[in-house]
């Protein structure tokens, strides 16, 4: 019933916001869009944590800023790479495994690896990612435990690691 709660709220602020008519008919409108779209998320069986990304926004909020760091440190890096004479890189395609559990974390997980200059994830399989990097001492495994840490952290919640 939360996860209902909270995609009634969720849509119905993003309407609004993107709407920006207030008039009776475009409210009911809205409001019959709103209450449709819960009913069919209800229906197909997916009204859970994983469908309800808002539950944790604070999570994401505390993420963000530390991936705008990572984002610029790699932009400086590629950018010098860049701008030198010689072309120095040495290409790599590296499996990186994943304590990720749910889809959204590890899509986050990849995300987060593809929007950081340098690198690609090519493909994802269960708890391994195929990762494309532009060079080979920046691409080893133990390079993304940290962004792996922080993005399971940010969607799946703290958890205790074995």
């Amino acid at each position: 019933m939360a996860y209902a709660i909270g995609l009634i709220a969720g849509l119905s602020l993003f309407w609004l916001g993107m709407s920006g008519h207030y008039t009776p008919l475009l409210l009911s409108l809205g409001i019959s869009s709103v209450m449709l779209s819960v009913l069919l998320t209800a229906r197909l069986d997916i009204l859970d944590r994983e469908g309800s990304p808002y539950f944790r926004f604070l999570g994401i909020l505390v993420y963000l800023p530390w991936l705008i760091v990572e984002i610029i440190k790699s932009n400086i890096v590629v950018a010098r790479a860049c701008l030198k004479a010689e072309l120095d890189i040495s290409p790599v395609l590296v499996k990186v495994r994943t304590q990720c559990e749910t889809d959204l974390a590890k899509t986050l997980f990849a995300n987060s690896i593809t929007l950081t200059p340098g690198t690609v994830t090519v493909a994802v399989e269960e708890r391994r990612l195929l990762v494309h990097a532009l060079y080979e001492d920046s691409a080893q495994p133990e390079a993304f435990v940290e962004m792996d840490r922080r993005s399971r952290r940010a969607v799946d919640g703290p958890k205790l690691t074995a």
